[in-house]
């Protein structure tokens, strides 16, 4: 109960001194409007939030399932087919390479103006962490339990099923607590390129006709969806993955 309730003892003391910040330097509130504007503005702009949430929940649920899937996929294709590996590997890190904002006008160019390009934005985030950390984990596994395995017959396939995968699924989760993170960058670097709708999209309208206090709105919510999902991703690998707080330990 006691960690469970200190992130709320951060927020409220956050939100104590932004107040207190607001009301002693006496900052413009187009500049920097205080808490109590911004709760106004949010129930005010329920309907307009609520409806462009929506979109890029979507935007970054879709770019986070399709970003893990191709890591995944493409750190077992690095692990047993090592013939590929020197040319997979530059793929990989190109992709980190090249800026992702640079990227966004390219594929808005390619996909459009509509939902696929922010869905490819956010998956181009969540690929590079979720690769490398899965292809770390199954690289590491210890050498002694697949030469066990090898030892009893087991095959490939087999030694994947029982040791490799279980043995780098921590090191996936880390992955995927990052990607978690970094999706609502891509969905939102889409949007402000180029869209119609979403969170991005209010921010830039808001910005444009300096409404502050519904930009700093949209970035609440923004901000509430990616640490609720992040929440929620960490609670459900505990609980998938009961022995990665047992490694963790015995470290």
């Amino acid at each position: 109960m006691r960690n469970s309730l200190k992130p709320f003892t951060v927020f409220a003391g956050l939100l104590t001194l932004w107040q207190l910040l607001t009301l002693s330097i006496d900052i413009p509130s187009y500049i920097l409007p205080g808490p109590d504007r911004v709760v106004v503005s949010l129930i005010n702009n329920a309907d307009l939030l609520w409806e462009n949430t929506l979109i890029t929940l979507s935007e970054m649920l879709m770019g986070l399932v399709l970003g893990v899937i191709a890591g995944i996929i493409l750190a077992i294709t690095l692990v047993y087919f090592t013939g590929l590996r020197p040319w997979l590997l530059p793929v990989l890190l190109i992709t980190q390479a090249i800026p992702t904002f640079a990227m966004a006008p390219i594929l808005m160019l390619w996909f459009g103006y509509g939902l696929t390009s922010k869905v490819v934005m956010t998956m181009l985030m969540i690929f590079f962490p979720v690769a490398t950390c899965c292809y770390d984990g199954l690289r590491h596994t210890h050498q002694d339990w697949l030469d066990m395995a090898s030892t009893m017959g087991s095959s490939k396939l087999t030694a994947m099923r029982y040791i490799r995968w279980p043995s780098a699924l921590p090191a996936l989760a880390s992955g995927l607590r990052v990607a978690v993170v970094v999706a609502p960058i891509g969905a939102v670097i889409g949007e402000w390129v180029g869209s119609s709708e979403g969170l991005g999209y209010v921010m830039l309208q808001a910005n444009a006709r300096l409404l502050t206090d519904q930009m700093f709105a949209a970035l609440s919510v923004l901000a509430f969806c990616s640490v609720g999902l992040y929440a929620i991703t960490d609670r459900l690998l505990r609980w998938l993955i009961p022995w990665q707080q047992e490694t963790s330990h015995s470290h």
